[in-house]
């Protein structure tokens, strides 16, 4: 395994999955009763943009550098407020500039409350003890290093029943699709009520239509698929566009993605062709 997210991390991707991530915590948190968060593949917990990695492809500076500081109107303001809360809180001490960036691990424990509980898992040697460093001393959190894939087997059903599960593999083999769709069967099998977020680069828009129709063969309860272009695909050269699908999303999901998604469309765009949509795979009965 050779991936390194610290080369990618803040960058428009980033923006939209952990915009994602906050909005589900958020609304798990509606509730007393105590959750889980999983990261099956979770990188590090935090990522220095001076870096030279960072430095290197600049891909923050059109992501959350761009969003960091925008004009924000008020309904996509409330919206964003956890997500930039966490990215602001990893950058105090810097006299307001943007230096850090917070992963999914530090941007869900971030969130969390004293009962809840988060699973972070990386296989990358260097990473994964960059975690246990960062959390060494933590109850709350437990550093694990298996394959990202055995861990939806081995990690579901969580002890409390509720959580996310937040999957976002490197995209390193050819064959990253077929394994979330195995993933996703897995992790319905072993916690059908439990929602799941699932990552995926976009590069070749049949590759991902062909994704999407596998999915829809799960007998999840819902499914919703979200998809930010920032240009057309047709550009070469970097990555295009970003998606995820959700599975059982909070039922104020989507009513909060069709405020969110034009406004990062326009904000984060890189060229022609971009574009943002919402479309329900699979839509049965609203799990909360």
């Amino acid at each position: 395994m050779n991936y390194r997210h610290v080369y990618h991390a803040g960058n428009f991707a980033d923006v939209l999955k952990h915009a994602v991530l906050t909005l589900v915590i958020e609304h798990l948190k509606l509730k007393p009763a105590p959750f889980r968060v999983i990261d099956t593949h979770a990188g590090n917990g935090s990522y220095d943009l001076s870096s030279v990695e960072a430095q290197k492809t600049g891909e923050w500076l059109d992501g959350i550098g761009r969003l960091i500081d925008a004009p924000l109107p008020p309904d996509v303001a409330c919206i964003l407020a956890p997500y930039l809360a966490a990215v602001r809180r990893e950058n105090a001490g810097h006299a307001g500039a943007l230096q850090r960036y917070p992963g999914s691990p530090q941007i869900a424990r971030s969130l969390m409350r004293a009962d809840d509980r988060l699973v972070v898992n990386e296989l990358h040697l260097e990473d994964n003890a960059r975690l246990t460093t960062q959390f060494a001393g933590d109850p709350q959190t437990t550093v694990l290093a298996i394959d990202g894939w055995d861990a939806v087997k081995a990690l579901l059903p969580p002890k409390e029943r509720r959580g996310v599960t937040l999957i976002d593999p490197p995209f390193e083999e050819p064959d990253e699709f077929s394994r979330l769709v195995q993933a996703l069967r897995d992790a319905h099998k072993r916690f059908a009520t439990g929602t799941v977020i699932l990552w995926y680069p976009i590069k070749d828009e049949r590759a991902v239509a062909a994704f999407h129709a596998q999915l829809q063969g799960i007998l999840a309860a819902r499914l919703l698929s979200v998809v930010l272009m920032v240009r057309s695909p047709e550009h070469l050269g970097g990555l295009p566009g970003t998606g995820l699908v959700i599975s059982n999303p909070p039922f104020t999901l989507e009513a909060k993605l069709e405020v969110l998604l034009p406004f990062l469309k326009n904000t984060l765009q890189q060229g022609t062709g971009a574009r943002a949509h919402i479309e329900w795979l699979r839509r049965e009965q609203a799990v909360t």
